[in-house]
């Protein structure tokens, strides 16, 4: 590492596209970043950057152009591992993206969103041992870019970014994290069933900090926190949700019961 800025070390993380360097490197920059060796300090803004660093495989497609992913084959349930793990490796490139793109918040932002790069990775390396255990490989199934797409959507502004990401696109993968679960279950694939658990439990933590982010942004502004992620629903959803929720995952992670009446409501009117 050639830097001991914190943000010029995140930027390095999210441009990089040898996929085993970005995991290592990842991982030293969390350890550089809790032994002191890194500094708030080099930033420059991120305007330009619109593509995270990835590798060349998986192909990215239109999600209307992905086959159905039934688990009644082996490919079949590869291919459902590969989407998580896809979302998984995108997830990475979000939490440096955060940390490299919104300066000037408190320590504490980047504490929380560098925790998260490390435990996606994490995810991200137990969803790939699945593939290869099957005798596959991350990159050998096409993929969207949903989730990155949303990232440039909402690069201008963190809380922006704190309450189309974690609070609505990463909340609904709490919502139908437990029904693939059981999908796998019904196949005997204990061991995938047992990996999506980890998932499950530390992305309500992820989606927590996205809460806690998104009040202080709103507190920093003025702005009422359940009146302005309405309006922000509305502005990116046009009003619809999918349900069902999980209630008390989305409770854990800072959803307020308030705020889950309403999300009901907007099922409702599907």
């Amino acid at each position: 590492m050639h830097t001991e800025s914190l943000y010029q070390a995140a930027r390095e993380c999210l441009l990089c596209d040898d996929l085993e360097q970005k995991l290592t490197l990842s991982d030293a920059t969390a350890a550089a970043w809790r032994s002191g060796e890194l500094e708030l300090s080099g930033w420059c803004a991120a305007d330009e950057i619109k593509e995270a660093g990835r590798p060349a495989c998986p192909e990215l497609v239109h999600p209307s152009r992905l086959a159905r992913r039934g688990l009644g084959s082996e490919a079949g349930r590869l291919a459902l591992i590969h989407a998580i793990a896809h979302i998984e490796f995108n997830a990475i490139n979000l939490a440096w993206d955060a940390v490299q793109r919104f300066p000037d918040l408190p320590p504490e932002f980047y504490d929380d969103w560098i925790q998260v790069a490390v435990e996606e990775v994490y995810h991200f390396r137990l969803l790939r041992q699945r593939l290869r255990d099957g005798g596959a490989d991350y990159g050998d199934y096409p993929a969207h870019n949903g989730l990155w797409e949303m990232a440039v959507r909402t690069a201008r502004d963190p809380l922006l970014r704190m309450a189309l990401v974690p609070r609505m696109l990463e909340a609904r993968g709490l919502d139908v994290t437990p029904g693939i679960m059981e999908r796998f279950r019904a196949i005997g694939d204990e061991q995938t069933v047992a990996c999506l658990q980890v998932i499950l439990d530390e992305e309500v933590g992820h989606v927590r900090f996205g809460s806690r982010w998104f009040h202080y942004l709103c507190e920093q502004r003025g702005l009422e926190p359940e009146a302005t992620y309405f309006d922000l629903l509305e502005q990116f959803l046009n009003g619809g949700m999918r349900c069902p929720l999980h209630q008390q995952a989305r409770l854990e992670a800072g959803f307020s019961p308030q705020e889950l009446e309403r999300l009901e409501r907007l099922c409702a009117r599907k």
